[in-house]
């Protein structure tokens, strides 16, 4: 019987927790992939089994694929340059989370352990759902969007691609947070958020650069 093979890529300390959920989930074999090969020859427990280039040479030897990295931005690089190639993506779901079955998941995300995501919520293309994250209903998060571990978004919540909303920090129902945007750890967001902008604190502020 041909067993179920993920690729990843990006040997990172993310790396290891998507490949942990995606072996939970029921993926059977899981082979990273890092530019920073040969140098880097394993991710602890997995093998590192070459490059950008080799991954997508042996891409057909894979059920599917999904970047590993943590950062929005290489992530979403990442996935464009599978997408173009044709390479088929994953979206990993920890069997210890909770998603509704009328929200919706886009390709390349992952969603780990003790989070919840809520009805009619839409989370886009490569973002991550981090542990214990919660997103209420009918939040509509863009591509590449990062909820940290431990962080909630209420009811109604509008997230711009590319934004990190950072651990443990909350936003209030019916926000609309920008593009490329970069929350706090604790942060409290009560008021809309423009492009770009870091917010810091309860309740959160823009940071001046």
């Amino acid at each position: 019987m041909t067993r179920k093979r993920l690729a990843l890529f990006g040997a990172s300390g993310h790396g290891k927790v998507v490949a942990d959920a995606a072996l939970l989930a029921g993926w059977e074999d899981v082979v990273f992939y890092d530019d920073a090969w040969p140098g880097r020859q394993d991710n602890r427990h997995w093998p590192v089994a070459g490059d950008l280039a080799a991954m997508l040479a042996q891409a057909a030897e894979f059920d599917a694929a999904l970047v590993s990295i943590g950062n929005g931005q290489a992530r979403w690089e990442k996935q464009c340059v599978l997408v173009a190639a044709g390479v088929r993506l994953a979206t990993v779901v920890h069997p210890h989370a909770q998603v509704s079955r009328f929200a919706t998941l886009g390709a390349g995300t992952v969603v780990m352990a003790g989070a919840v995501i809520n009805a009619d919520a839409s989370v886009g293309d490569a973002c991550i759902i981090n542990t214990g994250a919660t997103v209420d209903h009918d939040c509509a998060l863009e591509h590449g969007v990062h909820i940290s571990p431990g962080a909630n978004l209420s009811g109604n919540v509008q997230i711009g691609a590319l934004s990190w909303i950072g651990v443990g920090a909350a936003v209030r129902q019916g926000i609309a947070i920008g593009a490329g945007v970069m929350v706090g750890a604790g942060a409290v967001v009560v008021k809309p958020v423009t492009d770009g902008a870091t917010m810091i604190g309860n309740p959160a502020r823009e940071q001046i650069k």
